[in-house]
């Protein structure tokens, strides 16, 4: 190819490569400046971000929903319960003794007794204080108590300050020979601690996987210039959400997901940049002119790629869930920042020590993939027949996503990461025929002096004479189903609707904010958030490819890619196969209530980066060609190890992420990892490029009235020959 021809770029107006190169050389010339400002901004950031911690939120709150409000009141009134759900003190009493066993019930009140001493201002309730028989098994060996501490929210078990007080004050109690436990939902589902994992600790393990996976690509210390990008790029951002906890309440969350998540998407970005850069060393441009050609190229790329990221993240922000809605808006600020990071610091980088860097490489740098051009290759020879494979395939790992059940997940599940005393009180309640509801019963508020009846034969309801305070009472209600069961949902709806019976009762309680938790993210909200994502990505998809049908075929595939990863996470978590081998826990029997929608939001952009990758070189090398299929095998060439290369970093980032003992955790880690790829593999790696040789010439339709509105010219094969002169600045190098 002629020098001339090389400096035309499809992926965008000419505007926008124009402004790119603009930018680069603006930073080289005010490198210092650069340098200074970036330098300072992530050094203010390490301190934000240290700063930050004590600023975030644990609340999950649901403002304006029944249950949330009821849990809201029962805090206000009693100082516990309402969503925090109690922590149960169970004894499985040896075979042959029972409650009623002589002497048994005085060493049971005094069990109980001591438990509820350690944890002053407490609900409690058990067979000895109320005289209750629903507090015992039918077999009459397991007795349990439970004690609703003031919640301090301290970490991310509202326990955190309890729990130790209460573990110290039951250990080595026994009755009657057989040991005290404690158990309850909050301390399995935190793996039996307070304490929230290490941010650092995951995004340095993350940093690392990363760096063996660049060193594999570049061979050469260039390998360390998308991750410099990364480690200014992540603090930099929490100056931003410093600011913005001031403005709104944060996640706690967003730490893990902006630490996580930017590293990924920052190397993505200098990754491409820097990979072309390389490309056009090797064409014969000199290094400054090589940078500065990156810039416009693969610049604008990553301009519209960082865009449609931060787009389908802050739609997160139109949900009326809080805690969602600070994960968008804080999440939103690492695609911008690492757009302008790439954008100004890595050119000055490039310029200043890009060729330095390039050692010990001992041949030259090759920036087409043998392997993804034959790949494309074959897929582009029968387009009809890879695409139907890639389509079975994927209809294979979307079909259990129609079995997806919404829930917290189960406590069988949750108690795999759980202190062998927790797991001890679960197994305990289960084998008793208790079962796990009780671990996290319905909690109704009503007028003193009115009662609930129990509902069916199969619910207890127990109505402790001491939860009364200025003329309100409490009520407790559970099946032995665990509440995320479809057992379970059926005996809450039975519930509420015995307290609906009751005038002035209302039902709160863990199950029944879950029930308006899923009510509150996927009812009408979701289809708001959906069509803003959609909308807003088509209108930029279609001014970047020049194109209406490309964007929609985008907006396609990563529907289907979504939907294959929610049928892997419901395949191996709710189902449970593999999760003994790889996480050595059960199965959840359901998937967290938010991890679907905060998978959606960050697969969808993450997942676009790739197809604006894939796509715009297509675009350039068709503009160049006018050939399809040919223009289709250049694109996949030089992207593929690229995208692949991406999608393994982000891979490593989200493992990273499953390793926090958090099973909700694990269940969004898996989801992200599959999902990413899957899209790297079969989506973007054979189903778009089949797609793209099967419509031919019709993937550029753009009529007239379409490019005027997008302000676009219409993309002519062949043109790029003639194309206007290439950005000011860019020019070939002299042969030497």
């Amino acid at each position: 190819m002629n020098h001339s021809s090389d400096e035309s770029f499809s992926g965008a107006d000419t505007g926008t490569v124009h402004g790119a190169a603009r930018l680069a050389r603006w930073s080289l010339a005010h490198r210092w400046i650069v340098v200074a400002a970036w330098v300072v901004l992530a050094l203010a950031g390490g301190v934000a971000a240290a700063q930050s911690g004590h600023r975030l939120s644990v609340a999950f709150d649901l403002p304006g929903q029944p249950a949330y409000e009821t849990n809201t009141a029962i805090v206000s009134k009693f100082g516990s319960g309402g969503d925090n759900p109690p922590l149960v003190v169970v004894v499985r009493l040896p075979p042959g003794t029972t409650a009623d066993s002589p002497g048994v019930k005085s060493q049971l009140a005094a069990a109980f007794g001591r438990a509820a001493a350690a944890l002053p201002g407490a609900r409690s309730a058990s067979w000895p204080s109320t005289g209750d028989r629903a507090f015992v098994s039918a077999d009459g060996r397991t007795a349990f108590g439970l004690l609703y501490p003031v919640p301090d929210f301290a970490g991310s078990d509202p326990y955190a300050a309890a729990l130790p007080r209460l573990t110290r004050a039951v250990a080595g109690l026994r009755v009657d020979g057989a040991p005290v436990r404690l158990t309850g939902a909050s301390i399995l589902a935190s793996g039996g601690s307070g304490g929230s994992s290490s941010v650092l600790a995951e995004t340095l393990l993350a940093g690392a996987g990363a760096l063996v996976v660049l060193a594999v690509v570049f061979g050469s210390f260039i390998a360390i210039t998308p991750l410099l990008i990364a480690a200014v790029a992540i603090p930099s951002a929490f100056v931003f959400i410093y600011a913005l906890t001031y403005a709104i309440t944060v996640s706690t969350l967003v730490q893990n997901i902006v630490a996580l998540v930017g590293l990924g998407v920052a190397i993505d970005y200098a990754l491409l940049i820097v990979t072309r850069w390389r490309e056009e060393r090797g064409r014969g441009l000199d290094n400054r002119a090589a940078v500065l050609r990156a810039s416009a190229t693969a610049g604008s790329s990553v301009l519209f790629s960082g865009i449609t990221v931060a787009v389908s993240l802050a739609a997160l922000a139109l949900t009326s869930v809080p805690f969602l809605r600070s994960i968008g808006l804080a999440a939103m600020l690492i695609p911008l920042i690492s757009i302008a990071v790439s954008a100004t610091l890595l050119p000055v980088v490039l310029d200043a020590a890009g060729p330095a860097l390039e050692w010990p490489r001992r041949r030259p740098a090759r920036t087409v993939s043998p392997l993804w051009t034959a790949i494309a290759r074959r897929v582009t020879a029968r387009p009809g027949w890879s695409a139907a494979g890639a389509l079975a395939i994927l209809a294979v790992l979307i079909a259990p996503v129609f079995s997806l059940n919404l829930g917290e997940p189960q406590a069988t599940a949750t108690a795999a990461t759980a202190t062998a005393s927790a797991r001890a009180g679960l197994d305990a309640l289960v084998t008793s025929g208790i079962g796990p509801g009780v671990l996290r019963p319905a909690e109704i508020l009503l007028p003193a002096g009115r009662d609930v009846p129990a509902p069916g034969s199969r619910i207890t309801v127990v109505s402790p004479a001491a939860w009364t305070r200025d003329g309100l009472h409490i009520v407790n209600a559970w099946s032995p189903a665990d509440p995320s069961s479809p057992a379970g949902k059926a005996a809450l709806r039975e519930i509420k609707a015995a307290a609906a019976a009751v005038p002035g009762a209302r039902t709160g309680g863990s199950p029944a904010q879950d029930a308006d938790f899923i009510t509150a993210l996927y009812g009408r909200n979701l289809a708001i958030i959906i069509g803003a994502i959609v909308v807003v990505t088509f209108v930029l998809l279609a001014r970047a490819l020049r194109s209406l049908w490309l964007p929609v075929k985008a907006l396609l595939l990563n529907l289907i890619s979504l939907a294959a990863a929610f049928g892997v996470l419901v395949f191996i978590w709710q189902h449970g196969h593999g999760t003994t081998t790889l996480f050595s826990s059960p199965a959840t029997g359901a998937i967290t209530l938010w991890v679907p929608l905060a998978v959606f939001a960050l697969l969808f952009g993450l997942s676009m980066d790739y197809e604006v990758f894939i796509l715009t070189r297509i675009n350039e090398e068709y503009e160049q060609a006018g050939d399809v299929r040919a223009a289709v095998i250049r694109g996949i060439g030089h992207t593929g190890r690229l995208v692949t290369s991406g999608a393994l970093i982000l891979c490593l980032a989200f493992i990273a992420l499953g390793g926090v003992p958090v099973t909700d955790v694990k269940i969004l880690s898996t989801g992200l990892a599959a999902g990413i790829i899957i899209d790297a593999t079969v989506i973007r790696g054979v189903l778009a490029p089949a797609l793209v040789a099967l419509f031919g010439r019709a993937n550029w339709w753009l009529p007239r009235p379409a490019a005027r509105l997008l302000r676009v010219t219409p993309l002519t094969p062949g043109a790029a020959h003639d194309s206007p002169a290439p950005p000011r600045g860019v020019r070939p190098a002299s042969r030497r």
